[in-house]
């Protein structure tokens, strides 16, 4: 008599940490809108309409990734000469993920982009801007948003290599002239 293999049961909380953890790797590295829900399950080894099943659809999978750096990530001090130099020293090793990729160019998913552009306000446009507010600032609004735009330029530039000087920066020669840049 021959067995009858048990069939394969699925994991379902592992499958949706994979997809999780792919997609975020992913987006990073790819930014949302060339990153495809294949692309997604093949990298995570899992069947990419299980994003449909488990999220809902790549945007909201999207936001599922943004909620779970939000939970593991306080705000950016870009301040903090710790905390900045932590924040470059994780740009220059994952590249710069979706919520900096925001602030230079829109995603065609509304929803997604919508989501990305919140968790830029939450964690570095905010604070900067309290951290104005609190100075007494004339235009914390515009400072704090001029700042973001020149601190994601900055990561961007060094990561492309277009930039080689920036790009071969040694971090310790870089923090010290960001800051100044951040004044």
């Amino acid at each position: 008599m021959t067995a009858v293999p048990e069939p394969r049961r699925r994991d379902a909380a592992a499958s949706k940490e994979r997809l999780l953890r792919a997609a975020a790797e992913l987006f990073a590295e790819r930014g949302y809108d060339r990153t495809t829900s294949r692309d997604i399950g093949e990298h995570a080894g899992v069947d990419p309409a299980m994003i449909a099943r488990y999220f809902g659809g790549k945007a909201q999978l999207f936001v599922a990734v943004l909620r779970a750096e939000s939970d593991a990530e306080t705000f950016a001090d870009l301040f903090d000469a710790e905390r900045l130099g932590g924040l470059l020293r994780r740009f220059d090793r994952q590249g710069p993920g979706p919520v900096a990729q925001v602030a230079v160019r829109p995603y065609d998913d509304p929803e997604a982009h919508a989501a990305a552009a919140a968790e830029l306000e939450r964690r570095i446009v905010g604070p900067l801007r309290e951290h104005f507010v609190r100075e007494g600032d004339d235009r914390p609004e515009l400072r704090a948003e001029l700042l973001t735009a020149a601190f994601v330029g900055v990561v961007l530039a060094r990561r492309t290599g277009t930039l080689e000087h920036l790009a071969s920066a040694d971090q310790d020669d870089l923090l010290p002239l960001v800051r100044r840049l951040l004044g």
